[in-house]
C-alpha cells in the first residue's frame, strides 16, 4: 500500500483506538495503533506515516506531547488531535503548535474521514508546492459516482459543461446523498484540477475557531498565537475551495465570508492589509436555506453570492434504479477491504433493498452493505444480513421516539399480533455477530450499527447479565 495512505493512531483507551482502527481501515487506509506517546514516536521512527491521529489526554505523554514530538521528527508530517475536553483555548494552541486539526468528541466516522482527507489533500498539495511542481491528478482522488438514473447523469453532464467557469455552486440535499463528491467531479473537470482542492467542514469546527481557520491569523494576532497561520482561503489560491455545511455558519461569520466573496481578499486576524486570494468557491448542505432565510440564520444576500449555479442532489428513494448497482459496488469495495470472497446478492435481497425508503441515502446504504459482507455466512448475501425487514414498509411513517417504540411493540403483544419473527431474526443477528467477534461488543455493535449501551440492554432482555465479556 502507498505510504501516503498510512496512518498512525495513537490512544491509551483500548476500546477506543480499537474503534479508531476499525473506522479508519473500513475507509481503506492502512493503520497501525499505539497505546502511548512514548510507543506512537518509536513506531514514527520505524516507519513512514502520511498521518498521526491521537487522543489528548493520555498518562504519561499528552497528547500535546506528540504533536511536538513528532513535529521534531517531521515538522510536514500532519498531526489531528482528538479530545472530549476541548476549548477554544487549548485549540488555539494546539494549531500553535502546528496541529493540522482538532476534532472534538463525539464525533461520528464522516467527521473522522473528512478530516482524514482533508490534511491529506492539504499536506499533498504543500509538498508538491515545496518540490516546485504541479500537483498530479491522484492528489485528490475522486471516488465515482455510480448512477444509471437520468436525473443524476443529466446533473453531471450540466456540472461537466460549467466546471471550466469561476462561478459559485450551492449543492444542496439530503444528508448521505454524496454532495462532496459532485464537488469533486466539478474540481476533476475544471482548470483548477492541478491547484489546492481545500475543504472545510463548517458543522465541525466551533464557531470561535471558524474564522481563524477560514482566515488566518498573524503572529501575536491573540494571546498564544505564536506564528503567522494561513487560513483555508490562502491554501485554496489558485484552486478551489469547498464550504461542507454552509447552513451550519454563524451568521456574523457569514458577513465576513460575504465581503471575503465580492472583494476576492481576506484579512487575516491582527492583520494590517487585505491579502488577494484567487478561489473557486462551492458549498454544500441539506438544509432548507429559503427557510433558514426566513428564520434570520442565513443571509439571503450570502444565499445569492454562492447560488450561482443551483444543483440539487436527489434522495436514494429518488433514484430507485440506482440501488442495487449501488449495492453491488459496496459489496465489492468491503469484500477487498475486508480481504472476504465476494458474496452474491440474493434476489430476495434485492427486493428489499428496493422496498426500503432509505433516510440516510448512500451513506445509510453503504452501511448496510458494509455490515452485510462482514456478517453474511457462505457465498450469499439474503435479507436476514440486511437488517432492514422491519423498516421496509414503515420507512415513509415518523420514526418513534424509543419509548414510543416500546409501548408499540408492548401493545401489538397484548393485541396478538406475530412479532416472534422479527424478535427472533434480531436475537440470532445479535447472537451471530457477537460470536464472530468472542463477544466483543464494542466490535459487534459496530458492526450492528447500534450502542453499546443498547446492546447491553438487548443482552439484558434475552436474559444475560454477565457483562464481563466486554470490549
Amino acid at each position: 500500500m502507498n505510504v501516503a495512505e498510512r496512518l498512525l493512531v495513537v490512544d491509551d483507551d483500548q476500546s477506543m483506538r480499537a474503534a479508531l482502527y476499525e473506522s479508519l481501515s473500513s475507509c481503506g487506509y492502512e493503520v497501525e495503533t499505539a497505546e502511548n506517546g512514548s510507543d506512537a514516536l518509536g513506531k514514527f521512527k520505524e516507519g513512514q506515516f502520511a498521518v498521526v491521529v491521537t487522543d489528548m489526554r493520555m498518562p504519561m505523554m499528552s497528547g500535546m506531547d506528540v504533536l511536538r514530538g513528532i513535529k521534531k521528527l517531521s515538522p510536514q508530517t500532519p498531526v489531528i488531535l482528538i479530545t472530549a475536553y476541548g476549548t477554544v483555548n487549548t485549540a488555539v494552541e494546539a494549531m500553535k503548535e502546528g496541529a493540522a486539526e482538532f476534532i472534538m468528541k463525539p464525533f461520528s466516522l464522516d467527521d473522522l474521514e473528512f478530516a482524514v482527507k482533508n490534511v491529506l489533500a492539504t499536506s499533498a498539495q504543500v509538498n508538491t508546492e515545496q518540490q516546485g511542481g504541479d500537483a498530479c491528478d491522484n492528489i485528490y482522488p475522486v471516488r465515482e459516482i455510480i448512477t444509471q438514473d437520468k436525473k443524476i447523469l443529466s446533473i453531471l453532464d450540466m456540472l461537466k459543461s460549467v466546471a471550466a467557469s469561476k462561478s459559485s455552486i450551492l449543492i444542496q440535499g439530503e444528508s448521505g446523498t454524496g454532495k462532496e463528491l459532485f464537488a469533486r467531479y466539478v474540481y476533476r473537470y475544471s482548470n483548477r484540477r492541478n491547484m489546492p482542492f481545500v475543504a472545510v467542514n463548517c458543522a465541525a469546527i466551533p464557531a470561535q475557531l471558524l474564522e481563524s481557520e477560514m482566515f488566518g491569523f498573524e503572529k501575536g494576532a491573540f494571546t498564544g498565537a505564536a506564528v503567522r497561520k494561513l487560513g483555508k482561503f490562502e491554501l485554496a489560491n489558485k484552486g478551489t475551495l469547498l464550504l461542507d455545511e454552509i447552513s451550519e455558519m454563524d451568521v456574523q461569520l457569514q458577513a465576513k465570508l460575504l465581503r471575503v466573496v465580492q472583494e476576492a481578499e481576506v484579512d487575516r486576524l491582527g492583520g494590517k492589509t487585505p491579502v488577494p486570494v484567487d478561489v473557486r468557491l462551492m458549498a454544500t448542505t441539506n438544509a432548507d436555506l429559503q427557510y433558514r432565510i426566513a428564520q434570520k440564520t442565513f443571509r439571503s444576500d450570502l444565499y445569492y453570492r454562492l447560488n450561482v449555479i443551483p444543483v440539487f442532489v436527489p434522495p436514494l428513494r429518488d433514484r430507485n434504479s440506482d440501488v442495487n448497482i449501488l449495492a453491488e459496488y459496496f459489496i465489492k469495495k468491503y469484500s477487498q477491504v475486508n480481504e472476504k470472497k465476494e458474496p452474491v446478492l440474493s434476489d430476495a435481497a434485492k427486493t428489499v433493498l428496493k422496498a426500503y425508503n432509505w433516510p440516510g441515502n448512500v451513506r445509510e446504504l453503504e452501511n448496510v452493505m458494509e455490515r452485510a459482507v462482514l456478517i453474511c455466512n457462505g457465498s450469499g448475501i439474503g435479507p436476514e444480513h440486511l437488517f432492514l425487514e422491519n423498516m421496509a414498509n414503515d420507512s415513509n411513517v415518523k420514526k418513534k421516539e424509543p419509548m414510543e417504540e416500546k409501548i408499540a411493540v408492548k401493545n401489538n403483544i397484548e393485541q396478538g399480533e406475530n412479532v416472534s419473527t422479527l424478535y427472533e431474526m434480531e436475537k440470532n443477528m445479535i447472537f451471530d455477530t457477537l460470536n464472530k467477534f468472542n463477544w466483543n461488543k464494542t466490535k459487534a455493535s459496530k458492526v450492528l450499527g447500534i450502542s453499546v449501551r443498547t446492546m447491553r440492554n438487548k443482552l439484558h432482555e434475552y436474559g444475560i447479565n454477565d457483562l464481563s465479556a466486554d470490549e
